[in-house]
């Protein structure tokens, strides 16, 4: 079995892995089992069939950053979002007024939110923090400049969500009495 240690009674999740080398997230709770986290253990499997697919296969503890950019690329030719070229007249328009033949890819959200699944899945499953891949330097490089060519791309910024503040309790203040009224 990879590096993972699927021992760890606490958490009903596991890694199996098959007579043929696929590796599978399952979980004891499946029914109850949050929207999120069936979409983790779903991004999981699709990643170990990647690895086991990977040419010469590849065993999960010697997945490295670039293996996941190598999927990542992968990924984006099922990708439902237009990016712009910057030949295509359409370059930095949000709405383009016609078609053009710019290619469809994974949006930056999309693929930002799969890396965060897949790095949750990795460390809930007894990876270790420091050698996660999904955690990589260079996958997070690749993001940000996903991120900056789409936001040029299709002339949209994406800035960082801000916190919802809960409002300071209000001390209610006692009205003053009319000058001159005592």
């Amino acid at each position: 079995m990879d590096s993972m240690d699927s021992s760890n009674s606490q958490n009903p999740s596991l890694i199996s892995v098959s007579n043929n080398g696929a590796t599978s997230l399952t979980s004891s709770s499946s029914s109850t089992s949050s929207r999120y986290e069936n979409q983790k253990r779903r991004d999981w499997n699709t990643f170990g069939q990647y690895l086991k697919n990977h040419r010469p296969p590849l065993s999960l503890s010697r997945c490295s950053g670039a293996h996941v950019l190598e999927f990542l690329r992968y990924l984006d030719q099922f990708g439902k979002t237009k990016v712009h070229t910057p030949i295509c007249p359409f370059y930095g328009h949000p709405n383009p007024p016609a078609p053009c033949p710019c290619p469809l890819r994974q949006a930056w959200g999309s693929l930002d939110a799969l890396i965060g699944r897949l790095r949750a899945a990795f460390e809930e499953n007894g990876g270790k923090p420091e050698v996660n891949p999904f955690g990589a330097r260079a996958v997070r490089l690749y993001l940000r400049e996903v991120r900056d060519f789409q936001s040029k791309a299709r002339g949209i910024s994406y800035e960082k969500k801000k916190r919802k503040r809960l409002p300071a309790q209000q001390i209610p203040t006692l009205p003053f009495p009319p000058p001159g009224s005592s």
